[in-house]
């Protein structure tokens, strides 16, 4: 009889330890999943914050500054002044090819044929032109500019040369005009540090980006002074990657094959 009480005993002591440890191991799971959530919670509500800031906050003017920039700041760094119209000539130099290598540049876009390639910046279409034939008439090549002028010359080529590939979209400063989730592939090629609104471009940008879709900045390198260019026309790949996270892109590769610029990759 006695050992049988301390069977009985011994078993609900068993089971007393084991109601105290699920009700603790269900207070720690309780507690765990309210860490979580209230970290998703945070996450949300910062991103929230971020997208509701106005332009005004996501952006400072400065009164002294580079006399080649514009005076306003994003993320640590001076936009660039536009190049305008009247810059055609420099941009159709003959010495672009030996300078800039095209061929280099559109092979390291990995085209196979078929995509819908954005050239955000387009200016005459020196590079849009030589992408047409990479994608094929199963693709297109969206010419992208805000000046008429630009865009102008790209359709008088388009027309002149018979290219019927190749569209030109008219932006504004802060809207590319790209069809949602239509796009394979995004090239700026120094055009980026000129953008007047960075952050509402690129957030466009990848909303326009089919899954797996790349964005591709070409850009004089900041990171060294022999490079003869003026220094709010340079970026560095850190600012490039600080600038992107901010929008949700992130660094896939750098190629670094062109005489003076960097081929900088990113994927949504």
């Amino acid at each position: 009889m006695i050992l049988d009480l301390r069977r009985g005993g011994a078993a609900i002591g068993l089971a007393l330890a084991m109601i105290v440890a699920g009700t603790h191991a269900s207070q720690s799971q309780h507690h765990s999943l309210q860490s979580t959530n209230q970290a998703t919670l945070i996450a949300l509500r910062s991103q929230q914050q971020a997208s509701d800031r106005s332009p005004q906050a996501r952006y400072e003017t400065r009164s002294v500054h580079d006399p080649n920039g514009t005076g306003k700041i994003y993320l640590g760094r001076e936009i660039a002044q536009v190049m305008g119209f009247e810059g055609i000539s420099w941009l159709d130099r003959p010495g672009r090819e030996d300078e800039e290598r095209p061929a280099v540049v559109i092979d390291a876009l990995g085209l196979r044929g078929g995509e819908v390639v954005a050239d955000l910046g387009a200016g005459s279409g020196y590079f849009s032109f030589r992408i047409a034939p990479k994608v094929g008439k199963a693709g297109r090549v969206l010419a992208v500019d805000i000046q008429d002028e630009m865009l102008e010359t790209i359709r008088k080529r388009a027309a002149s040369q018979k290219i019927t590939n190749v569209e030109a979209v008219k932006s504004s400063e802060t809207d590319p005009h790209l069809p949602a989730n239509g796009v394979d592939l995004v090239l700026m090629v120094d055009v980026y540090h000129e953008l007047s609104y960075p952050y509402e471009v690129m957030s466009k940008v990848r909303e326009a980006l089919k899954p797996g879709g790349r964005v591709v900045f070409v850009e004089y390198r900041k990171e060294d002074p022999d490079v003869p260019i003026k220094a709010v026309h340079k970026m560095s790949v850190d600012q490039l990657e600080k600038e992107m996270k901010v929008v949700g892109l992130a660094r896939l590769q750098t190629i670094e094959t062109l005489p003076s610029q960097h081929i900088v990759i990113f994927k949504k």
